[in-house]
């Protein structure tokens, strides 16, 4: 790798001072003259100069960057906030730091520690594990943090996400409204998440209200138990005088969705008969004959309030109380839900 030149050089290419030659990097040429403008930019162009922004930032007190705390990279939800929030960054003149700890609370807490020590100056936090002590401790420091998509038990922060509840009623009036009668809830382990413990709960008080029929199934790591969980629900006899009681699947998340249209597929379900829905808009939900219902989560929305509401954290001097911005999905009907003989 060639050496980088370095500011003096760029100094004695121009026959400036080192002063003079980080004046005009840090947009002070104002107080440059014109001529020495020129041969400035003309040095850093003949040796391809490159100012470390960052070194400048830290120096100046400001790293002008952004960390982001991402739990799993390759869920879609993940990927599509991360777009709105880089792109807010951008229009603020800041820069995004992001690192994905591949739902390990282990490798949480080490990259929580590289970011301090790259001076971030702010926090967007999609946590795996819990960890209230290393946030607590960068937040008893004045470094700003907002929660995204799920809470943390003891440390107080904005939040910003889905509002879990109206997903989940919109879901269970929709398919109501088509005519299944019993439902199969899918999600995975509740536990690690408090999205996934949100919608369960309002899915199993929404069931009585709208005098439903269901269950709920966790998902292990087998497809083939999946596949045997869809099976049994689909196969058991109806309650004794209650009729064929039209049955669908709600899916609590797009990885859900994709396990159980796999597990449909293998046991040759017919979507439509057999109703499927899920949280979370994804691209091949659509190609999927006849298509598969969900409710889309504004994504781009929710990346960009996450950015906006720790700016609104830096700039100001009192503490206030932790907002949550809750925001409603979109449903997107498609043949799954459209109850066939």
């Amino acid at each position: 790798m060639p050496r980088r030149a370095t500011i003096i050089e760029v100094a004695l290419e121009a026959g400036a001072s080192k002063t003079s030659v980080s004046r005009y990097f840090a947009g002070e040429r104002d107080k440059l003259s014109p001529a020495l403008c020129e041969r400035v930019a003309a040095a850093a162009l003949r040796l391809d100069y490159r100012p470390n922004q960052m070194a400048r930032g830290l120096k100046a007190g400001r790293s002008r960057l952004i960390g982001m705390l991402v739990a799993d990279i390759r869920n879609p939800f993940s990927v599509a906030v991360l777009h709105g929030v880089e792109r807010a960054c951008r229009e603020q003149g800041l820069s995004l730091l992001v690192c994905n700890t591949d739902n390990d609370p282990e490798l949480e807490r080490t990259h929580l520690a590289l970011m301090s020590s790259y001076q971030v100056e702010g926090l967007i936090i999609n946590a795996s594990g819990s960890p209230d002590t290393e946030l607590q401790a960068l937040t008893g420091q004045g470094l700003p943090l907002v929660l995204l998509d799920r809470e943390l038990g003891a440390v107080q922060a904005d939040l910003v996400g889905l509002d879990n509840a109206k997903a989940i009623d919109l879901a269970l009036d929709h398919l109501a409204e088509q005519g299944y009668r019993e439902l199969l809830y899918l999600s995975e382990p509740p536990e690690r998440a408090s999205p996934r413990r949100e919608r369960l709960t309002r899915f199993q008080a929404g069931l009585a209200a709208r005098r439903l029929a269901g269950e709920a199934y966790t998902m292990s790591a087998s497809d083939e138990e999946l596949a045997r969980a869809i099976e049994a629900f689909l196969t058991r006899s109806a309650p004794k005088g209650s009729g064929d009681l039209p049955r669908a699947l709600l899916c609590a998340n797009g990885a859900v969705t994709l396990a159980a249209t796999h597990a449909l597929q293998r046991l040759g379900a017919r979507l439509g008969k057999t109703g499927l829905m899920g949280i979370d808009e994804l691209d091949w939900c659509a190609l999927i004959d006849p298509g598969i219902t969900t409710l889309a989560q504004p994504t781009e929305t929710i990346g960009r309030q996450a950015v906006a509401s720790l700016l609104a954290n830096s700039v100001s001097q009192a503490a206030a109380e932790p907002r949550q911005h809750r925001f409603e999905p979109r449903l997107i009907a498609r043949g799954s839900t459209r109850l066939t003989g």
